[in-house]
């Protein structure tokens, strides 16, 4: 007989009858554990039910979970990759847009260019797609890299723990989304002055829409960046992400968000040379040549059949 009980010590608790006798107590304090006695009082009289009477003078054992400390685990993981590595750059986007995809090679300049202006780190989920794409113009800047992939990203039909060509000292291979999600947000966090880093959201479908928000509401509720704020990009290539920001403005009209709020958290770029210049600009950097990145763009969307 298997069952949850919550209860103060003294109190009852009535159950259906059973041939199987075997009761077990799953603590839910992690800290402070404790055992209880119980004795099992049979009344066949009133509709077959068993009392269970709990008591400070006996000891029961019980099963604890061991995914909690997994998890903490897993998450020392990150943050050690990330004090290795150095913060960054984050870059959130869909696994789905390969090199066929006119966003990808758009990605794969913007990474590149951001790791040059900010001579910093890349970090991303290490997966297919424009995660690819950033990873590939890092690289090609010659800066370093660092991920935390899971084994199986959406479209994918296979699980595997092994980056295709990073060296795993770069990677993270991760079994909790919780552990993820906290390493690509710390990846992000300035410590100090000299910290450059962003966020930058790249078109993408559910998994990146979750990214996005849980940030943004990090950076609403002042977790992340009260002291030394990130700057929150969302590329709208080709105005991707158009109707999205219509529904957040639906959101303002029906009072779920303040005016203005939402777009106070990050900032819309439509091009590439639109984001780099926001940075430039939030950093006190110098700009890069605004005409060469535009013809770095088009013969870049001209090399994609």
């Amino acid at each position: 007989m298997g069952f949850a009980l919550l209860g103060s010590l003294g109190s009852c608790v009535s159950l259906k009858d059973s041939h199987q006798w075997n009761v077990k107590f799953q603590s839910f304090n992690l800290k402070e554990r404790f055992g209880v006695g119980f004795k099992l009082v049979t009344n066949f009289k009133a509709c077959n039910l068993v009392r269970v009477s709990l008591c400070k003078n006996e000891f029961v054992d019980f099963e604890e979970r061991t995914s909690p400390n997994e998890v903490r685990k897993e998450i020392e993981q990150c943050y050690e990759l990330i004090h290795r590595l150095g913060r960054g750059v984050v870059y959130l986007g869909s696994s789905r847009m390969g090199p066929g995809h006119p966003h990808y090679s758009q990605t794969l300049e913007l990474s590149r260019e951001i790791a040059n202006l900010l001579d910093c780190t890349t970090w991303t989920g290490a997966g297919p797609g424009l995660m690819d794409a950033a990873i590939t113009g890092a690289l090609q800047a010659k800066k370093p890299v660092g991920g935390f992939k899971i084994g199986r990203e959406a479209g994918e039909w296979s699980t595997s723990n092994f980056h295709p060509y990073l060296p795993s000292e770069t990677y993270l291979a991760c079994r909790f989304f919780s552990a993820r999600k906290h390493g690509l947000v710390d990846a992000a966090v300035r410590s100090s002055n000299f910290d450059k880093t962003a966020v930058v959201a790249l078109p993408g479908g559910v998994g990146t829409l979750d990214e996005m928000f849980e940030i943004l509401a990090l950076i609403q509720l002042e977790r992340i960046g009260s002291e030394l704020p990130v700057p929150f990009i969302v590329m709208n290539y080709d105005s991707f992400y158009a109707k999205l920001l219509d529904f957040l403005n639906v959101c303002e009209d029906w009072g779920t968000v303040s005016k203005g709020e939402v777009s106070s958290l990050w900032k819309i770029c439509d091009t590439n040379s639109e984001a780099l210049a926001y940075l430039a600009e939030f950093y006190d950097l110098p700009f890069p040549d605004e005409g060469k990145q535009e013809t770095e763009l088009r013969t870049a969307h001209e090399r994609v059949p």
